[in-house]
């Protein structure tokens, strides 16, 4: 898993005092202290002499432009509050509302550029920070996904790395009005982009953190600040004491949450599962070298130490007595041999699989497979195919893929004409007996009762057009194919 990136957000919380943003610097590296996570401080830049239409400059009755004008900090001062997070062992990040914004962010040797969801479509502002050629962190809140996916092209095309934040501009957020499903809704619409969570939330709350982080979100961002006599924080920003208790909801989620990777079972939960499973017992005495099919057993609980439980029998194991069986008594794994086919049937579905790809040839997602190992899977390489059924009604369409080097032995229809249309790869069919090369592009028919059979050197995919499949017509020259009940393996599997 990606590690998780914690932005703290100091917008125009120094007050317009470099010593109190310092302090704020400080106070956060405390208070993150001791967690596994990257941390990074974020300021906002306002080139205010250009950004503030000469008509409102002064006026104190419009919100923004007062807070504005009242914590302003010269360039050097904003170099200050740098040098202290960059001495702190935080990434920089900054917020920039107008372009010459944008160039003190260069000359300042910032690292990340954030994009505030009122700037998210600002072109000629994008367009500046697109030549800055830094990583882009761009927050979505009241943006529609057109809009977004015009963005993500945007930066995208540009090959600047890019993570977009699900945001709600409400200060603060109500917690009904948070939408986190939305991190998984961004994270499934842009895969190739990292996705985050800018919090506007009541700092006691820390069930969102948990949440946007369970749902996938890997960047997280909110707004900080220090009290002190003359500084009392705003209904969203968090102190150091707060964001301390953010963070370890945000630990504790990260270790609920654990790996996307399937561990191995603990010793304790292995054993555990083992003793409320069914074990195998025989119902009849097994001779050796006999097999042991399901006419000579039963399954029933409690299982006994070594014994094969129901969980390992399948139609993918056979089991060969080593010795003299007695009915009555548990099949222990000791006095037979197993014969895996499972690995096999994979084997060859993966090998299908990259088939299918170097053809470029569409199947179904979900697919139903029928692996023919006509003289078994030990000998698939040899002899055999894979077929997939598109559709059987009174026509059947099926591709066909068989692996360089495999034969499929002769057999005909009786009920079934079919016409072989070949899609990739080169074969050779025998039509009674006939022989002809077949290779992309080739249609071939084969009517009812002539025999046929097929070889590949290079690998083939063919596309199989015909009426009525009948799972009891095909019938082989060879009888010992016939003979075998285990010729066929039936899944669904996801190509």
């Amino acid at each position: 898993m990606t590690q998780p990136l914690f932005i703290f957000e100091m917008a125009n919380n120094h007050m317009g005092d470099t010593a109190h943003g310092v302090a704020i610097i400080r106070a956060m590296r405390d208070a993150c202290a001791g967690f596994p996570f990257e941390f990074a401080f974020k300021l906002q830049y306002r080139d205010l002499d250009t950004f503030i239409h000469p008509s409102f400059k002064g006026r104190n009755d419009v919100k923004y432009v007062k807070r504005f004008e009242e914590t302003r900090l010269a360039r050097e001062q904003f170099q200050t509050l740098l040098d202290a997070m960059r001495e702190c062992g935080f990434k920089t990040v900054c917020t920039p509302f107008d372009e010459a914004s944008v160039d003190l962010i260069d000359a300042q040797g910032i690292e990340i550029i954030k994009i505030a969801s009122c700037s998210l479509t600002d072109w000629p502002l994008l367009e500046r920070i697109a030549r800055s050629n830094k990583p882009v962190i761009a927050s979505t809140a009241g943006a529609t996904p057109e809009e977004i996916d015009t963005v993500v092209s945007f930066f995208l095309h540009r090959g600047r790395p890019l993570t977009l934040m699900h945001c709600v501009a409400e200060y603060p957020t109500p917690l009904e009005n948070l939408h986190i499903a939305r991190v998984e809704a961004l994270r499934r619409r842009y895969p190739e982009v990292r996705i985050g969570f800018s919090t506007h939330e009541s700092p006691g709350h820390h069930e969102p953190v948990m949440l946007a982080l369970a749902k996938g979100a890997t960047v997280f961002e909110r707004h900080v600040g220090l009290p002190s006599p003359t500084v009392t924080l705003n209904a969203y920003s968090a102190n150091p004491q707060q964001v301390r208790s953010w963070l370890e909801a945000a630990w504790r989620a990260l270790r609920l949450c654990g790996s996307e990777a399937w561990p191995e079972a603990t010793a304790d939960e292995a054993a555990s599962l083992a003793s409320l499973r069914r074990g195998v017992f025989l119902t009849r005495d097994v001779a050796v070298g006999e097999v042991v099919d399901e006419s000579a057993v039963c399954f029933a609980f409690p299982p006994v130490a070594g014994q094969i439980t129901a969980n390992q029998w399948s139609k993918y194991s056979r089991h060969v007595a080593r010795q003299p069986l007695l009915a009555g008594t548990p099949l222990l794994a000791e006095t037979v041999d197993i014969h895996h086919e499972r690995e096999r049937v994979l084997a060859a579905v993966t090998a299908v699989r990259q088939l299918l790809q170097e053809g470029n040839i569409v199947v179904p997602g979900k697919s139903d497979l029928e692996i023919s190992h006509h003289y078994g899977m030990e000998q698939f390489a040899q002899f055999g195919l894979v077929m997939i059924t598109v559709i059987n009604r009174e026509y059947c369409k099926k591709l066909i893929a068989m692996l360089p080097g495999q034969t499929h032995p002769e057999q005909f229809h009786r009920k079934k004409e079919e016409t072989f249309v070949i899609l990739h790869g080169r074969m050779t069919l025998w039509l009674d007996g006939e022989e002809r090369q077949a290779q992309r592009g080739d249609v071939i028919t084969v009517q009812r009762g002539v025999k046929h059979k097929f070889f590949s050197d290079t690998g083939v995919v063919f596309e199989e057009i015909s009426s009525t499949h009948f799972a009891d017509d095909s019938n082989y020259s060879d009888p010992a194919i016939t003979a075998n009940p285990r010729r066929k393996t039936l899944l669904t599997y996801w190509l």
